[in-house]
């Protein structure tokens, strides 16, 4: 998959500076790494957020066109702004062909609907993880781990050793010897909680209200009739 976006190098730098961009309708950006001086760069906001609508853009490797020279990438770091939907300021890291570089890459589940513990027991099913840190050389990044759920039953989970990994794709975790990650369960599918519903208090019959206010009238008339008769 060829990903390729359109930078403009900027030479003044700070807050001030990158406030102007985005109000010219751009967005602020660092390209840096592989050895080379650090650059200071501009996307057009909309070019950009078109391309963060493809999943493959948070992962893979980006061609970024600059004075007019590519230059490969992978995005590291995005800043947004807390309340508004708007990207402040964008990361990228060169790459070289030849080195292996750590990234996060996506976890797809399938086979969720046919797995033994939904279909047959009726279980709802949990997503632990749903990315994954990897370790590989740039040519070789998958663009998602594919975690297969067709033999899945209820409480019988899928832990992170037992992923299947394309060819020269190496777990981060389990490259650091970290076997509390190595066993960290991915997915499992549990038993869905029974739910008891209260039965509605029934409100009475129009009948049994108007009985019950005869009633009040007809009291409250006997009291009348011996309050005179004692006077």
């Amino acid at each position: 998959m060829d990903l390729l976006i359109n930078a403009e190098k900027r030479d003044n730098k700070g807050t001030s500076s990158s406030r102007n961009i985005r109000r010219s309708g751009s967005v602020p950006g660092i390209i840096y790494g592989a050895g080379k001086q650090e650059e200071t760069i501009s996307i057009n906001k909309y070019e950009i957020a078109k391309s963060l609508e493809n999943e493959a853009f948070y992962s893979q490797v980006i061609d970024i066109s600059l004075a007019g020279e590519k230059q490969q990438v992978i995005l590291r770091d995005i800043q947004r702004h807390p309340a508004k939907r708007e990207i402040l300021h964008l990361d990228f890291q060169r790459i070289k062909a030849d080195q292996k570089i750590n990234v996060t890459i996506p976890i797809h589940f399938e086979n969720e609907d046919i797995a033994p513990g939904v279909k047959i027991d009726g279980g709802i099913i949990s997503h632990l993880m749903t990315e994954i840190e990897i370790s590989c050389l740039p040519g070789d990044i998958p663009e998602y781990i594919s975690v297969d759920l067709i033999e899945l039953e209820i409480d019988h989970p899928i832990h992170v050793s037992e992923l299947k990994l394309p060819k020269g794709v190496e777990l981060t975790s389990l490259q650091h010897g970290d076997d509390d990650s190595a066993d960290a369960a991915v997915v499992v599918i549990h038993k869905a909680k029974a739910v008891v519903e209260e039965e509605p208090t029934e409100a009475p019959e129009a009948s049994e209200v108007a009985s019950d206010q005869k009633n009040d009238e007809n009291n409250d008339t006997t009291s009348d009739s011996e309050k005179d008769s004692k006077e």
